[in-house]
């Protein structure tokens, strides 16, 4: 017996994922934990409740379900398009709340028009929660990895460097920190006065003979997880990624992004005028950018009740492009929250790259607004 009793709304949210064409699917609540903690994001895996199988392999609680789900779509080989919805307990810390509740929501799996599948999984959510919460204003945050990535390359930072920041998108403590380094580069410490020379004389033949005799003369050589190549490799990038500065001028363009805050409305137009202003070309992210409000126009959801805040993002690591929240005006509880993740599926061992967007919903704020 569950320790959470279902909400009384769950049976017209299911009749909500009959009508929209999802197929009903329920994964086991003891999942491998790896997937989670490689590509679920820094925030989800200390919220994690781990255990062990008889054999050692690390187990969890399951902490969501879009992994899940994309795990058993790949294990049934089941082809695509196909649209799955779920309904179902997941455990997680929480600094509020239990630390087991439910949660609902559609993954849609293999729709080659993404601009379309993106404003269905928006407009779903919102329909949904508007016959959930009725009477309720709903607010709905979006963002654009794609185009916050397209700008951090368009700099012409290092590769390390544009890794760290897209790491870091949506967590804007994070991204200040990192912004703060590029724009003051501080020296890097602790490093052998060989490898150090080495690595000024750019002698990298020389520093992985230096690390590979080093290795054998410790002992290190027999157990290590990296290579001495890998290693050397390691540091010249560290190296290099302590020296880069941000000049003043892509400073101000970065900053200048980070705070566009428009409706969504109003957001292909600011864009747009912010890469001219800035001189960058954005290309295919702004054009996928523009087709998406396009087929949210289309799909009759209205854009001006959107915001699109260009440094809103959401803790998980797998997201790619869109992603959003929709919250009761006035209130900071997000109802539900989603986005793309084209990557997700082959990094769990899909044989085809398989375009993937969806949404969750979380019954126990639901029912708060409810009753409030």
């Amino acid at each position: 017996m569950p320790l959470i009793n279902l909400p009384n709304f769950a049976g017209d949210l299911l009749d909500e994922f009959s009508v929209r064409g999802t197929e009903r699917v329920d994964t086991p609540i003891i999942q491998p934990a790896e997937p989670f903690l490689d590509m679920a994001g820094e925030d989800l895996r200390r919220r994690i409740f781990m255990t062990e199988s008889d054999t050692g392999a690390s187990l969890c609680l399951r902490p969501e379900f879009t992994i899940p789900v994309c795990l058993q779509h790949i294990e049934t080989a089941t082809g695509t398009p196909k649209r799955y919805s779920y309904l179902g307990e997941i455990f997680r810390q929480r600094r509020e709340g239990g630390h087991e509740f439910y949660q609902a929501g559609i993954e849609d799996l293999g729709d080659g028009d993404t601009a379309g599948a993106d404003a269905r999984a928006i407009g779903d959510a919102i329909g949904i929660l508007s016959r959930l919460v009725p009477g309720k204003a709903l607010s709905v945050t979006l963002g654009d990895q794609a185009v916050f990535e397209a700008v951090v390359q368009a700099l012409g930072l290092p590769s390390g460097w544009q890794k760290r920041l897209i790491h870091a998108f949506g967590n804007m403590m994070q991204l200040e920190t990192l912004l703060a380094r590029l724009a003051s580069p501080q020296p890097v410490t602790g490093l052998n006065a060989h490898v150090l020379d080495f690595l000024n004389r750019g002698d990298e033949q020389g520093l992985i003979k230096h690390i590979d005799a080093t290795m054998h003369a410790t002992g290190y050589s027999t157990n290590a997880s990296r290579s001495p190549q890998e290693i050397a490799r390691r540091l010249r990038e560290k190296l290099v990624l302590s020296e880069t500065r941000l000049d003043d001028a892509a400073f101000r363009v970065l900053e200048e992004f980070l705070s566009l805050s428009v409706p969504l409305a109003d957001a292909s137009a600011a864009l747009a005028g912010f890469a001219d202003a800035a001189g960058l070309k954005l290309g295919s992210a702004l054009k996928s950018f523009d087709a998406r409000v396009a087929a949210l126009a289309k799909a009759g959801v209205d854009a001006s009740k959107i915001d699109y805040r260009a440094a809103f993002g959401r803790p998980l690591d797998y997201y790619t492009d869109l992603v959003f929240e929709v919250t009761v005006e006035g209130s900071s509880a997000v109802l539900a929250g989603g986005g793309r993740f084209d990557r997700l599926m082959t990094l769990l061992g899909a044989k085809n790259h398989i375009p993937a967007v969806g949404f969750a919903l979380w019954l126990d704020r639901i029912e708060t607004a409810r009753a409030a």
